[in-house]
């Protein structure tokens, strides 16, 4: 029988058993650098006839949990489980670490009753984990999104999640920075800088596109058409970050060297031709050439800030500035561009 996809499935196991059907769910599925899909799954139960298993996984799929339990035993753990079931192929790879990180921290709430859970429950996770002001931004968020899954499926009904206080800890980080565009001058830097190394040639793509860099680690050769001058992100922070991206004409070439330099199916790669990671970007690359250069107080998302201020100084109007950059306002998301509309883009980074 073919089920739905994304709707489980049902299969005999071989051998003389007293309850040989399977139900089985996909967790997740992660394709690596090498192109090869590695699958995470989870059994339901097990049923001594395919009518039972068929309708064990029905029930799942009507109340997206294990049915054998009741809505108010379903644990933080097992909520979290299922949403990034769901959510996890729809957003990035980065996005994915930041929710991982972000529950890894929640230890003392995992096995609690999803029910039971209070501002004050919340609030201990806050206040214990010892991170910064960013990162408790990170976690208040995967609060937000768990609460919001676990009522639309009646697992509870109120939001603690926003009644939880971080601001209290907004001047209290000691890694906080301000984000500050790259001067004229500084971009001449860069460009001169060029013959340093390889890897210089970044920075100068991510002022020129807006890029956020995760999104350009994230880009796959494939997603980039050379010919209409453009790329697509399939995977961002945000939707509206989900946007076809124009190549300016002056690191057109950084594109292509990139796109010869190895078989590594995402763009940018390390020098033996496997993915570029942002840890090994930033600490590896960025960090020493921007040392060596004298612009060791940049760090990546400036660049995006820069993008933005040569695009307005460029007199460029502010929806497509948005559609570039991928900033919530504009309603393009998941659309294909039409010739016309990727000309328009090419016009505007071309005047900066």
């Amino acid at each position: 029988m073919k089920l739905p996809n994304g709707y489980g499935s049902v299969y005999k196991l071989p051998g003389n058993r007293r309850r040989p059907w399977a139900v089985r769910i996909t967790l997740s599925c992660q394709k690596d650098a090498y192109g090869k899909y590695h699958w995470k799954y989870k059994y339901l139960g097990y049923y001594a006839t395919q009518a039972e298993a068929l309708l064990s996984l029905a029930q799942f799929n009507t109340v997206p949990f294990d049915s054998s339990n009741k809505l108010s035993d379903i644990t933080f753990s097992e909520i979290f489980e299922k949403w990034s079931m769901e959510h996890y192929p729809k957003i990035s790879p980065s996005n994915i670490r930041g929710y991982n990180a972000s529950y890894t921290l929640c230890n003392g709430l995992k096995s609690m009753r999803f029910c039971d859970i209070r501002k004050i429950h919340l609030q201990k996770v806050i206040d214990t984990c010892g991170k910064n002001y960013p990162t408790l931004k990170k976690l208040k968020i995967l609060f937000t999104v768990l609460f919001k899954y676990a009522m639309e499926n009646d697992i509870c009904s109120k939001d603690y999640s926003r009644y939880i206080d971080i601001q209290q800890y907004k001047n209290k980080n000691p890694r906080s920075f301000k984000r500050q565009p790259f001067k004229q001058e500084e971009i001449d830097i860069l460009w001169q800088s060029l013959g340093k190394s390889p890897y210089a040639s970044v920075a100068l793509m991510l002022i020129y596109s807006g890029c956020r860099i995760s999104e350009l680690l994230d880009l796959k050769k494939d997603e980039i058409n050379m010919k209409d001058g453009c790329f697509r992100v399939t995977a961002s922070k945000t939707e509206a970050g989900i946007r076809t991206v124009p190549i300016a004409a002056r690191i057109s070439p950084f594109f292509e060297f990139w796109i010869k330099k190895s078989d590594c199916p995402y763009l940018l790669s390390t020098p033996e031709g496997k993915r570029l990671t942002y840890s090994n970007y930033y600490t590896n690359y960025w960090k020493p050439f921007m040392s060596q250069i004298g612009l060791s107080h940049h760090r990546p998302h400036d660049t995006r800030h820069t993008c933005i201020s040569l695009l307005t100084a460029a007199g460029v109007d502010d929806k497509i500035i948005k559609r570039i950059v991928g900033h919530a306002g504009h309603s393009i998301t998941d659309t294909v561009y039409t010739h016309f509309e990727i000309a328009q883009l090419l016009d505007a980074i071309n005047r900066i």
